[in-house]
C-alpha cells in the first residue's frame, strides 16, 4: 500500500467535511494514511471555512 498524495488527502478531507465520504474511501484512508496528516488537513479546512464565513458575513453586512 502506498501513502496517499496531498491531493488525495485534501479530497478525502473535503468529502468528509461536507458529509459525502464513502465507506470504502473512509476505510482506505484509515488503512493507508497517517492520522496526523488528516488532522492537519482538517484543521486547515476548518480555518479556511471560518475565514470564508467571516468574509461572507462582513461583505453582506458591509462591516
Amino acid at each position: 500500500m502506498s501513502k496517499p498524495t496531498i491531493t488525495q488527502v485534501f479530497k478525502s478531507v473535503l468529502a468528509a467535511f461536507i458529509g459525502v465520504q464513502s465507506e470504502a474511501n473512509r476505510k482506505k484512508d484509515f488503512e493507508q494514511g497517517s492520522l496526523s496528516t488528516y488532522i492537519i488537513a482538517g484543521l486547515i479546512f476548518t480555518v479556511f471555512f471560518i475565514a470564508a464565513i467571516i468574509f461572507l458575513v462582513s461583505t453582506v453586512t458591509g462591516a
